[in-house]
């Protein structure tokens, strides 16, 4: 009997719960929580942290975290999702096993969502409460293999390492195969081909004994180097889950069991049907065989990008103790330690310069070739490279926090993604397979019934190659693979596809809508212009109107002092300052008046502007205020600040127009200064006057008169926008990337990742395009051949032995399509 009434059921075993919760602001809150917790049927403990957001429960086994979620949500706050869970399959070899692992781990309770990856050979499972030995034990109950990884830190070492082995037992297998299966393909093709090796054979071995000698070389070639055919294709067939192995496993059995008959028991064959075939099972696993190597091969040079990524992160790192300066590894190194770089040295973790002085080759998150100038206090990213000085920087990021590592996740989970497109031809290829064994049975019965003499060597002939040349390999890698190749190529030009549905969307964008402030500018006002009276001298003009705005806190009187700070001037002493509402301001500064302000405030001081009358018009053209500075009742000079346009963004305008898309621009500022700033990027509109809540309600009205749009910004003023757009583009610096915000998050902090991501999406959706096209076209022209459609009218059948080399090159044709893209150039003009 249970003595405790809080407790589950009797013996059901105690566990620790970790949720993130959102919505709590105070103690209050944690009281609020924790109570409604340890309320719960079965918890025995609830602990709520406020500054990390989370709750550790305690429970028996009857307590689900369906059941805490709804105990939180109760009591007014929200549960953050879990991450998805990743699980590594072996033994997928077609789109039909990718159907069927995903069938049986979305049958598992909790899980909401599973994607299944063939080129990967990796599972992302979304859900709440997920048990990783129920997903393994159905993924296994589905004929399958399958271990859960560690999405926090970097696999790809394993993955390597697994690829490499089954890349070296493929390897081996051929070799043992194409060794037995030459004799066989010489003393049965010989003959057909050259008469005189038929007489040769017949006189010399003869034929019942060559018949023998191909059963012993055929049959260890299925036992040995084809076993894994069987092994894994029969059960599937077993279960009623047949796969790109069963079609292999029946094709070669059936060929081979109809030669063992025809070789020991002849008289139960109708007569003229007595004919050996050992030689097609014999090739068609060599020739499967060599595909999988290829395709192995090709696998890994797919995934190529997690691994250059992977191995930046450096072993171990110089670490400053107070014994002196002691090698660590990284794994080891904690926020706060001091970390000696030498020149050529690359930073082990995120950090910030305490001492030293160098530039830094940041283009591994940026894309940007030139190497950045890092001083004391400067912030610097976990695998880039340091170049000529030697640097101390403090740890302030290290392990799964890392940029680093964010970009490898963002990768894993961008090239694991499931395009819309794959989720059609997944429906397709679940049901392939049993159709094209129904397709081979149908084959075999026609030409069985109506089919020439010798009609039943016909019909298995036919069958044969039936199964053979429509496993659907091509099918299955046609997406992933060019996803793989595709956001890999991205992530080395700095841009990382956060959710992979963007991939297939920015193709269809027809405006990109740009924010100003920070996108297409700067982001920080500047001094511009500044053009003084005759009789002043610049520099003093400059050191006393920056010593009377050093006491505004108005961003346009901080750029007027910084550019002052920069060219090092010294600023005076100033007294009796004065801010005249709705004019400007003034005070005594170095014995003289100073008085700084627009026209209006010159003219209610007696001074005529007139004599800068070209200049302020250009500055209005431009976009910009002029303002105007006198000194003892002199007008002195006419300055300008505005936030100026970064250099990358006309090339990357023009670029977005060559890809045939409008570009819009979304800001608050005036319309003539939006304007101005259009006219001269050829920006195509403008909406300005825009409050932070209305951009939303601007990205709807472009969807509305051009369709999907694609948005830029910063990714954290600008998230309602991301989130409204058809596909959020989050521009970032390194560690500033939002990338909760967007879809895609652009490293380079800068416009040229726009085309750059909208060019890779149109050529990996064509190469999509392209690889489906030949995997459906191939299986939709030959299957008919191979049933022997051709035969009545040219007399042409396929042999299996050629429908094994035409599904072998289907394959190796998508493989290599998809690769193409790794050599994918960014537009000219991002250059």
């Amino acid at each position: 009997m249970n003595t405790n009434p809080r407790s589950g059921p009797q013996g059901a075993p105690p566990r620790t719960r970790s949720l993130s919760i959102d919505g709590m602001t105070c103690a209050s809150c944690v009281g609020r929580v924790e109570r409604t917790l340890a309320a719960v049927p079965g918890v025995t403990r609830a602990a709520v942290n406020l500054a990390t957001g989370r709750a550790t429960v305690d429970s028996d086994g009857s307590v689900t975290r369906a059941m805490l979620m709804a105990a939180i949500e109760r009591a007014g706050y929200t549960v953050v999702p879990e991450a998805p869970l990743a699980l590594e399959i072996e033994g997928m070899t077609c789109a039909s096993c990718v159907g069927r692992v995903e069938k049986a781990l979305k049958a598992v309770p909790g899980v909401s969502s599973a994607v299944v990856n063939l080129a990967t050979g990796r599972a992302q499972v979304h859900g709440a409460g997920l048990d990783v030995a129920a997903l393994v034990a159905a993924v296994e109950g589905a004929g399958y293999a399958a271990a859960a990884i560690d999405t926090t830190t970097a696999q790809e070492d394993g993955s390597a390492g697994r690829r490499d082995a089954e890349l070296a037992a493929l390897k081996r297998d051929l070799v043992i195969a194409v060794a037995l299966t030459l004799p066989v393909f010489v003393l049965e093709m010989g003959g057909h081909l050259l008469p005189a090796f038929h007489d040769f054979i017949a006189h010399t071995l003869g034929m019942q004994r060559s018949w023998w000698l191909q059963f012993a070389l055929t049959t260890l070639v299925l036992i040995l180097p084809g076993r894994r055919f069987y092994a894994a294709g029969l059960p599937a067939l077993l279960r009623g889950a047949p796969d790109m192995n069963s079609l292999v496993a029946v094709g070669t059995l059936a060929a081979y069991g109809f030669s063992l008959v025809a070789t020991f028991a002849p008289r139960l064959l109708p007569a003229g049907t007595v004919h050996v075939y050992y030689e097609a099972a014999a090739v068609i696993v060599s020739l499967i065989l060599l595909g999988r190597m290829f395709e192995a091969k090709a696998k890994g040079r797919t995934s190529e990008a997690i691994r250059r990524l992977v191995k930046l992160q450096p072993g171990t790192a110089r670490v400053r103790r107070q014994d002196g300066v002691v090698e660590t590894p990284v794994s080891r190194i904690v926020p706060g330690d001091v970390i000696e770089i030498r020149p050529g040295e690359r930073i082990a973790v995120d950090g910030e310069v305490v001492d030293g002085e160098s530039f830094v080759d940041e283009s591994m998150i940026s894309g940007e070739p030139v190497p950045v100038a890092k001083t004391a206090g400067s912030p610097v990213v976990g695998g880039t490279v340091n170049q000529t000085g030697a640097l101390g920087i403090r740890a302030t990021a290290v392990g799964a926090a890392t940029v680093l590592a964010q970009i490898i996740r963002l990768v894993e989970q961008a090239q694991g993604a499931k395009l819309p497109v794959q989720a059609r031809v997944d429906r397709i290829t679940l049901w392939f397979v049993p159709a094209v064994m129904a397709l081979a049975l149908l084959t075999f019965g026609i030409w069985l019934w109506f089919g020439p003499d010798p009609a039943l060597t016909f019909g298995l002939v036919n069958a044969v190659a039936v199964l053979i040349i429509a496993c659907p390999c091509a099918m299955g890698l046609a997406t992933p693979t060019s996803i793989m190749v595709g956001t890999g190529r991205g992530a080395e030009l700095g841009v990382l596809f956060r959710k992979g549905e963007a991939l297939q969307l920015l193709k269809q964008a027809q405006v990109v809508a740009a924010d100003k402030t920070g996108t297409l500018t700067e982001g920080r006002p500047t001094l511009t212009d500044l053009q003084v009276a005759a009789g002043f001298e610049r520099d003093r003009v400059l050191a006393l109107v920056a010593a009377v705005e050093a006491k505004s806190e108005h961003p346009i009187a901080r750029a007027i002092v910084l550019a002052a700070q920069q060219d090092g001037l010294a600023l005076p002493a100033i007294s009796a300052f004065e801010s005249v509402t709705g004019y400007g301001v003034r005070a005594q500064v170095d014995g003289v008046r100073v008085e700084i302000g627009a026209d209006r405030f010159m003219h209610t001081l007696g001074l005529e502007v007139a004599a800068f009358a070209a200049i302020a018009t250009r500055l209005g053209d431009e976009g910009k205020s002029p303002l105007y500075a006198a000194i003892d009742g002199r007008l002195a000079a006419v300055i300008a600040v505005s936030d100026p346009i970064k250099s990358s963004s006309p090339g990357a305008i023009r670029a977005l127009h060559a890809l045939g898309l409008k570009v819009a621009m979304i800001t608050g500022d005036n319309r003539r200064t939006g304007e101005a700033i259009a006219r001269q990027l050829g920006i195509d509109e403008v909406i300005a006057e825009v409050l932070p809540q209305g951009k939303v309600e601007a990205v709807q009205r472009l969807q509305r008169a051009h369709g999907r749009v694609a948005y830029v910004g910063d990714g954290i003023n600008d998230a309602p926008a991301l989130a409204q757009a058809d596909v959020g583009l989050a521009i970032g610096t390194g560690t500033d990337v939002a990338i909760e915000a967007a879809d895609v998050v652009l490293m380079s902090g800068n416009l040229q990742g726009v085309p750059t991501a909208i060019a890779l999406s149109k050529a990996t959706m064509g190469n999509i395009g392209q690889n489906l096209f030949w995997a459906f076209a191939y299986n939709t022209a030959l299957i008919p051949v191979a049933a022997g459609v051709l035969y009545p009218l040219w007399g042409v059948l396929l042999s299996p032995v050629f429908a094994a080399g035409a599904m072998a090159m289907s394959s190796l044709f998508v493989l290599g399509n998809a690769l193409r893209l790794k050599r994918f150039a960014p537009p000219l003009a991002t250059r």
